[in-house]
């Protein structure tokens, strides 16, 4: 007697296979584990970003820094202008308020870099950072007097003792002059300082 059964069979009396494929999800929740609440309060921010620094903020910024000349801050700030014309009207006003000063800039340049320059190397730098040369001429006149003594330092600094040579003299010479000295100047400062005996007559 033939049963109805809940499942049909194949022709050959097996069962068929259920191909319906496992429910994966739920193998990967348990592997898991349950799920966070979600919490009431908003995601972290994100980071604050640093306000753009206005043209005259940029400025003041380099001036805190060192003194800079007018031609040093239309360089470094051309790329920052908004519009034609700013920053020239940015550089007029701290001018005119006395951030910008030509004066300090040239007595800065010759505090930091007089005792390793000579008089000629003062002036391109000078002329570098758009100081008016009359001025420049100026102030250099005032070291004048002391450019031998300020190869001499800088020579024993540097070397200390006269060239035992022609190679090594044409050496200490071209280091002097690189650093603005004249020859003159140059071969003065590695002259060896006379004998004590000499120096007193004797």
């Amino acid at each position: 007697m033939w049963r109805a059964s809940g499942r049909p069979r194949a022709p050959d009396g097996r069962a068929p296979q259920d191909d319906t494929p496992p429910d994966r999800t739920t193998g990967l929740r348990q592997a898991r584990g349950p799920r966070a609440p979600a919490t009431d309060g908003a995601e972290a921010a994100p980071a604050r970003r640093r306000p753009t620094l206005s043209l005259k903020g940029r400025a003041l910024q380099l001036l805190s820094r060192r003194e800079h000349s007018r031609l040093e801050l239309e360089r470094k700030l051309a790329a920052h202008e908004a519009e034609p014309g700013e920053l020239a009207r940015v550089l007029d006003e701290l001018q005119a308020r006395g951030f910008i000063d030509e004066q300090r800039v040239i007595d800065s340049l010759l505090h930091q870099r007089g005792g390793r320059l000579g008089s000629s190397r003062l002036r391109q730098e000078l002329a570098a950072k758009g100081v008016d040369a009359e001025a420049a001429a100026h102030a250099l006149a005032g070291l004048k007097e002391s450019e031998p003594e300020r190869a001499r330092a800088l020579w024993l600094r540097r070397f200390g003792e006269p060239p035992a040579d022609a190679r090594e003299r044409g050496r200490q010479m071209r280091f002097l002059m690189a650093r603005g000295f004249s020859a003159e100047v140059a071969a003065r400062a590695m002259r060896a300082p006379p004998d004590e005996d000499e120096a007193d007559g004797r």
